[in-house]
């Protein structure tokens, strides 16, 4: 169960909701500076239980028009995709759902992320504990950059890309939209990765990879190719 916030916190906190019912929005829950958000409501596509026990899950977009009909501040409220994975193409349609319906998607930063005076991020984008983002480093819209990972100098982020926990991605890079970085990968310098390419968890990443393409290993090559 998370922390209660404090009646002060209430008061000035602004709401905020979560699309996504599952592990992720845990973590963006976490990552929530209390102070000045509080989860009023959580979407999914699927019938699940709320990952929060004092917050309502609603299903699909029948669910979200009911709430937003009938919440009181739907009007103020922000909103977060909580969609990870390699589904990029999701994480962004749902972050245009959103948009489109008036709620803004503010970047969240953890509170042990790093991200440089110099760097650059579009709405919606999510740093969490212990990530960086380094030096003139530009993010696109509804990048997660995860738990620990780090992008470094100059590197160029596609929208929708995901870079999972622990992964390494070198100055220079160029990673295209939707794209996903697996756990623990490494992706050496001036690299290009393709729009939609997964690389797989632990990969060591020396050369450009195609869009639509899986690599995996050290070095990584081609496992499969997508359509």
């Amino acid at each position: 169960m998370h922390p209660p916030h404090s009646g002060g916190e209430r008061m000035t906190a602004s709401p905020l909701v979560i699309w996504g019912g599952t592990g992720h929005a845990r973590v963006i829950r976490d990552a929530l500076d209390a102070r000045h958000w509080r989860v009023v409501a959580v979407f999914d596509r699927r019938e699940i239980p709320s990952p929060f026990e004092d917050v309502p899950l609603f299903v699909g977009t029948d669910g979200f028009a009911r709430w937003i009909q009938t919440s009181p501040t739907s009007q103020t409220t922000a909103a977060c995709v909580a969609i990870g994975g390699a589904d990029g193409r999701s994480r962004l349609d749902t972050a245009n759902f959103l948009h489109s319906q008036g709620l803004p998607l503010p970047t969240i930063v953890h509170r042990t992320g790093f991200v440089a005076a110099t760097a650059i991020h579009g709405d919606g984008c999510q740093v969490l504990a212990q990530a960086a983002v380094c030096a003139n480093a530009r993010l696109g819209h509804s990048v997660i950059i995860n738990t620990a990972a780090s992008v470094d100098h100059d590197c160029v982020i596609g929208d929708g890309v995901h870079i999972a926990p622990g992964a390494r991605v070198a100055g220079e890079v160029v990673i295209e939209e939707c794209a996903f970085v697996g756990t623990g990968a490494v992706v050496l310098p001036r690299v290009r990765i393709g729009a939609g390419a997964i690389v797989g968890a632990g990969a060591v990443v020396t050369k450009d990879v195609p869009a639509r393409v899986t690599v995996a290993g050290n070095p990584a090559r081609p496992i499969r190719v997508g359509t």
